[in-house]
């Protein structure tokens, strides 16, 4: 059955059949490795007894051409007799969600070895189930710069540098998706399609630009969007469309609402990262407010954002059972900045079902190097009260923090 918004908790239910929908650009690689393992551990779990619900899979359409080339489904083992063991509920997980990236400046040269390029945040983005963040740059080594202020590119290994630090999906709905140009574009799309974790936000066509990176952990089907609802150069001028390239945007966001609707029906945990807001202005507009309860109606669980190149509140959102956190700052990033525009951290939700649990923040700031560098102690129960304190003009309400942050040095 369908599932409906509801301003009251919501309990999880499983939803049969995979969710159909034009693949994201990044359908990688490392993704197809991925399902490729599980469908044969599936097959073997088939003669040797029930899945396990740790699994991770990418779901991945039925297609016609399949369908046409006659072939068989798996083989079923028959059911046994006796009374049936109930279906496990879906356990708890755990999502991490980090800010802005770019790889410009003294960042560029840790390319080099992108197995190890960002090694010293590994451990703060691989913990969780599922890590998702903002590249903001456009994946290119031609291209035209864009008549703007800023422009950025990196080359496509930089996906395989955030892959090996623990990032599973990465926006690239912003306002440096596409800086350089029409040919920097062809190229993102391109590499995108070849890189070793999902890119939302982006696309060949308005089809592919919104489409959902969707994959199955614990026995949770969770699917995650990427749009950018600030008005800029790249939003008005490469919005993607039927037939042309760009990112998702959400000036308008009736494509968006109803992109989550559609995806509700048959995800059991719908998140959304959305470029908006103001930059360096550390409260909500109206705009990102509003949008917040629409995407709530329309059954978003998570909305998370950047932009602003600061902080802003995070909570859950007053009425809702969703959780918003409206800014994420710079995370990976040229330190040339302020000290609130070098305040940082990780945010982790532990989710069960389509609620949030526990919202846990781990602080940081961005060193000379570029990189974030996580607090410990006292300095971090100070960052940790800062981040709470966004909240009070954010209409947001408090989520406990975790018994992980409550044993850590410091609190």
């Amino acid at each position: 059955m369908p599932r409906h918004q509801s301003r009251r908790p919501r309990s999880a239910s499983s939803v049969a059949g995979p969710i159909v929908f034009r693949p994201p650009v990044g359908r990688s690689a490392f993704a197809r490795l991925l399902v490729a393992t599980v469908v044969a551990g599936a097959v073997a779990a088939a003669c040797s007894g029930p899945p396990s619900d740790d699994t991770a899979a990418v779901s991945r359409p039925t297609t016609a051409a399949s369908q046409a080339a006659g072939t068989p489904p798996a083989a079923r083992t028959p059911a046994p007799t006796g009374t049936p063991k109930a279906t496990p509920r879906p356990g708890p997980l755990t999502l991490s969600f980090a800010g802005d990236i770019q790889f410009e400046s003294q960042l560029e040269t840790r390319l080099a070895r992108p197995a190890t390029a960002l090694a010293p945040i590994r451990p703060e983005l691989s913990a969780a189930d599922l890590t998702i963040a903002n590249l903001e740059t456009a994946v290119t080594t031609g291209g035209r710069a864009e008549d703007k202020t800023y422009t950025f590119r990196t080359p496509p290994v930089a996906f395989d540098a955030l892959a090996a630090a623990g990032i599973d999906v990465v926006t690239m709905a912003n306002n440096h998706g596409v800086d350089y140009g029409p040919e920097g574009l062809r190229d993102t799309v391109a590499a995108a399609a070849r890189a070793p974790l999902g890119v939302i936000g982006i696309g060949a066509d308005a089809d592919q630009a919104f489409a959902p990176y969707v994959v199955t952990i614990k026995g949770t089907r969770i699917a995650v969007l990427g749009a950018s609802a600030f008005p800029d150069p790249t939003t008005r001028n490469y919005p993607a469309g039927p037939d042309q390239a760009g990112v998702a945007a959400a000036l308008d966001p009736e494509r968006l609402l109803a992109q989550v609707r559609t995806v509700r029906d048959t995800a059991d945990l719908v998140v959304v990262y959305l470029h908006w807001g103001i930059e360096r202005v550390g409260c909500p507009t109206q705009e990102q407010s509003s949008l917040a309860h629409d995407l709530a109606e329309a059954g978003a669980d998570i909305v998370v954002g950047s932009h602003a190149h600061i902080l802003l509140g995070a909570g859950r959102l007053d009425g809702y059972d969703t959780f918003v956190s409206y800014g994420l700052g710079n995370f990976v990033w040229p330190n040339r900045n302020s000290a609130r525009e070098i305040t940082t951290g990780v945010l982790t939700l532990t989710v069960r079902g389509r609620t949030v649990t526990s919202a846990d923040w781990a602080p940081a700031t961005i060193g000379v190097d570029g990189l974030p560098a996580f607090a410990r102690g006292e300095d971090a129960s100070t960052m940790r009260e800062d981040f709470a304190g966004l909240r009070s003009c954010a209409d947001l309400d408090a989520v406990p923090a975790s018994a992980r942050t409550a044993a850590r040095p410091g609190g």
